[in-house]
């Protein structure tokens, strides 16, 4: 209540002042935060709400309600199970390859732990399949990882996979690459292009995002994820294999 009240009063104030060029905020050691209006595509408060979890390492999602499903707004960042067991952090490129990898393993973009804000860490299957990592949940308490069908209900009410992916995408050119094609975010997924680790590799921040599913193909053994571009505003579903590094977005239980 504390926190709505105050969005509520922010709302008004800012209305009430809307030829003012800045926001300035006054922190309770004294000093005062100059942000021009001009720069401010969102206000987003985090701590004990009802628009945010958080995850045993600390971490604070926002999370938003498209249509009947309630998906986290950020890309997990997690280090541990929600036991508060550790994900073991791989960077050797060899830990990461087909022939391999067949354990549990996360790290972040180029291995600098600087990529975790905004774009959270690189999951293989691994890590998130309880057969192999002892039964456990990357996700927070109450909320998993989306299976195919979590994603197509969200993609169908988003108009379908020619139209859901600019709904998805966070809009402008500050985390994507130009011309980030049909972005509006109307949906409130705010999908970023967290890119991907593949046989080792690292490729693709700024361009892609991709999102693991929990779910196998029955034929080949690989794993489903879902992937928007900067390049469209569609979103497509591939399958590769568990080896491979991807972001999650966790759905609620």
């Amino acid at each position: 209540m504390k926190s709505l009240t105050f969005t509520l009063i922010l709302i008004w104030a800012l209305a009430f002042t809307a030829a003012a060029q800045n926001l300035y905020i006054h922190k309770t050691d004294g000093e005062v935060i100059d942000v021009p209006l001009s720069s401010i595509e969102k206000i987003t408060f985090t701590g004990d709400s009802e628009n945010t979890i958080s995850d045993v390492d600390g971490n604070t999602y926002a999370i938003v309600l498209i249509g009947t499903q309630w998906w986290m707004a950020e890309n997990l960042k997690t280090t541990k199970y929600n036991d508060g067991t550790s994900i073991p952090l791989k960077t050797d490129d060899d830990s990461w390859k087909t022939t391999n990898q067949d354990s549990p393993a996360y790290c972040w973009y180029d291995n600098n732990i600087s990529n975790k804000n905004p774009y959270g860490a690189l999951y293989n299957f691994y890590a998130l399949n309880p057969e192999t990592n002892g039964e456990k949940n990357v996700c927070p308490s109450g909320w998993r990882v989306p299976t195919n069908e979590d994603w197509t209900t969200l993609t169908n009410h988003l108009g379908g996979l020619s139209e859901a992916g600019g709904k998805m995408k966070a809009t402008g050119t500050e985390f994507w690459q130009t011309p980030n094609t049909g972005a509006t975010n109307e949906s409130g997924f705010t999908g970023l292009p967290g890119g991907s680790r593949v046989n080792g590799d690292f490729s693709e921040m700024g361009t892609r995002g991709r999102w693991w599913a929990f779910s196998i193909h029955q034929t080949y053994g690989s794993v489903y994820f879902w992937q928007v571009s900067n390049a469209n505003k569609s979103i497509s579903n591939h399958h590769l294999s568990q080896n491979n590094g991807f972001s999650i977005r966790c759905i609620k239980e």
